[in-house]
């Protein structure tokens, strides 16, 4: 023990507030308005004099004090400033310096020591200090003064590094955003395709949401509507490589009925855990036979309008991707005029509530939505964000999960 307090040692006393910190009348401040300082030193007159130096200003600083870097630890999370001498039994110059600032992460640090020293002060500023001071050339108006500044620094600091990291996120989100959703490779005037995305409320994170087109002959026309579970960044990449896995497999002409089973075997080999897995709704159009392949995994079915008439493709639902592996059953979609749409969609279009209880709109509400007289008035370049619009009305608010959509169309469309 020195001057009744412990220097080293594994045994820390937490460091006491010094009788003459600075809130001087001010003393009955609350919390939050007090700035909370931690000097460490080890010289008990130097922080005597710190001491006496604030109280003359009143500046409202609550002053603590620890005479070395060991018990100074724990004291450190709870602090607005760090008031550091370069000196201490259990730490020397900067690297003194360098612990406490990888200990600081949300409070600034100030170097207060008695070597008047330009090259050390520029040292400990490149190192992340926020001042470097000198015993003897402050009063206790700098002292206080250079205390606020720093905290102000290091706050703006720490706001510029998070709006640094929001505008990183927010561009992270839109490069996996157009990789989400690519413009459809397709070149026919015999169908119209129309796609929408609409992210939920979780704002900057985006999900695993995505659809493709891709048209490999004049009559044949490949689309796909998937849902990655969860959602974020990991979510978003996988939904990406699914997309242009399935891109890359219909192009290479691979057979119908083994596309999804090889992308299933992408998404278990790329997933980051066993519990993810996928929902998908892929269709293969033959136009010269005015005829449709339909295959669910787990994914809710397309809406046929067709003939003033809505329904749901009585396409069997078969499995998620990536809980057992077994291809999804084909069905075969035959149209009874030239005048068509089909829905394609993701669950976050159906999942949204109705009215005040549990009841979800799912895929009868949908069909309704769309066989609403007003719906015949929207026009079909317009009808999925129609759609959208109704279903948070229903919902009462936004809907909480992103909404990807497919309208194909041929002919009058419905």
């Amino acid at each position: 023990m020195e001057g009744g307090r412990p220097v080293t040692g594994s045994s820390v006393v937490p460091a006491p507030a010094y009788p003459h910190g600075g809130l001087g009348r001010h003393a009955k401040l609350p919390p939050r308005e007090r700035l909370r300082v931690l000097l460490i030193e080890d010289d008990d007159a130097d922080a005597f004099l710190v001491g006496e130096l604030l109280a003359e200003t009143e500046a409202g600083i609550e002053l603590l004090v620890a005479n070395s870097l060991n018990a100074a630890r724990p004291q450190i999370p709870g602090v607005d400033c760090v008031l550091l001498d370069l000196g201490l039994p259990d730490a020397q110059g900067l690297d003194g310096l360098r612990q406490v600032l990888g200990m600081s992460t949300g409070a600034a640090v100030c170097v207060l020591t008695g070597r008047s020293d330009e090259h050390l002060g520029v040292g400990a500023v490149a190192e992340g200090a926020q001042d470097y001071l000198v015993k003897g050339q402050v009063d206790g108006v700098l002292l206080a003064r250079s205390l606020r500044y720093a905290v102000e620094r290091k706050r703006a600091d720490e706001n510029t590094r998070r709006l640094r990291e929001v505008e990183l996120l927010q561009a992270e989100s839109a490069r996996l955003e157009r990789g989400l959703l690519p413009q459809p490779l397709i070149d026919t005037d015999l169908v119209q395709v129309q796609p929408f995305y609409r992210p939920g409320r979780h704002e900057a994170l985006i999900g695993g949401d995505f659809y493709d087109v891709v048209q490999t002959s004049p009559d044949r026309i490949d689309l796909i509507v998937g849902d990655v579970c969860g959602h974020g960044v990991d979510e978003a990449a996988l939904g990406v490589e699914l997309r242009v896995a399935w891109r890359a497999l219909v192009l290479a002409r691979v057979p119908d009925e083994q596309v999804l089973p090889a992308l299933e075997q992408v998404l278990m080999s790329e997933r980051s855990a066993r519990e993810i897995f996928a929902t998908v709704a892929a269709v293969r159009l033959d136009l010269a036979g005015n005829r449709a392949t339909v295959r669910l995994a787990g994914h809710p079915p397309p809406l046929l309008l067709s003939g003033g008439r809505v329904a749901p493709v009585p396409a069997p639902h078969g499995l998620l991707l990536g809980v057992r592996p077994r291809p999804p059953v084909a069905h075969e979609l035959r149209f009874d005029s030239e005048d068509w749409s089909l829905l394609m969609y993701t669950d976050g279009l159906i999942e949204g509530r109705v009215g005040d209880g549990d009841d979800r709109l799912d895929v009868p509400g949908l069909s309704g939505l769309v066989a609403e007289p007003r719906a015949r008035q929207v026009a079909l370049p317009e009808l999925p964000g129609w759609l959208v619009e109704r279903a948070e009305e229903h919902n009462g608010g936004p809907l909480s999960d992103d909404v990807a959509m497919l309208l194909v169309s041929r002919g009058e469309g419905r």
